[in-house]
């Protein structure tokens, strides 16, 4: 579906994978160990949780506040995740790291990897998928933050985004976080990468 190496000139990888895969705490390594990495922020509706900062790398508005960036065009992508709160990539960060010369990594849901791919089309898509289903049901239950109707809801978004997986353009199996951070950084990079090409 695009091409095997982003386009050097702008060099945006996307993230994208279910509930539970390890999206956060691959994002929390890359951060600490690549510095140089644009890493785009995320404006949220959801509720701060223990231990967040506001603007690191969430940033936590009212309703009224998302819906005026909304009308004024301030999203790559918004959507609505596991039919609560709403998540969006701010345009503007992702556009002043491109104009510096410096790679950008978006970590989105599904639904905002199939915005940002009409958005941003030169983008290249990396689906990051569990070794299987039972070890993401493991991980997702064993992570003990939701309650068990708020799991059943997202082990149903969990399915649907593992059948998405043919739209990426590459996979990466979260066997091990420190291999995921050095695939994304190849990518980002001019060095050829050994992620799974569809």
């Amino acid at each position: 579906m695009g091409s095997d190496v982003p386009d050097p000139a702008r060099r945006v990888v996307v993230l994208s994978g279910p509930s539970a895969v390890g999206k956060t705490t691959v994002m929390r390594r890359l951060r600490a160990e690549y510095p140089e990495l644009a890493i785009a922020p995320t404006v949220t509706t959801r509720p701060i949780r223990r231990g967040e900062v506001d603007g690191s790398p969430y940033y936590f508005v009212d309703d009224e506040t998302f819906d005026r960036k909304i009308d004024a065009g301030e999203f790559l992508e918004w959507a609505v995740v596991h039919r609560r709160a709403r998540y969006g990539t701010p345009r503007a960060a992702v556009e002043e790291a491109l104009a510096a010369g410096r790679p950008v990594l978006i970590e989105v849901d599904l639904q905002g990897a199939r915005q940002v791919r009409h958005t941003m089309p030169e983008a290249y898509f990396v689906f990051l998928a569990p070794p299987s289903w039972d070890e993401l049901v493991r991980r997702l239950v064993g992570r003990g933050t939701e309650s068990a109707e708020e799991r059943e809801r997202r082990l149903a978004t969990a399915r649907e985004e593992l059948a998405a997986e043919a739209e990426f353009d590459a996979t990466v199996v979260n066997t091990d976080v420190g291999n995921v951070c050095r695939e994304l950084v190849a990518l980002l990079g001019s060095s050829p990468s050994h992620a799974r090409r569809h």
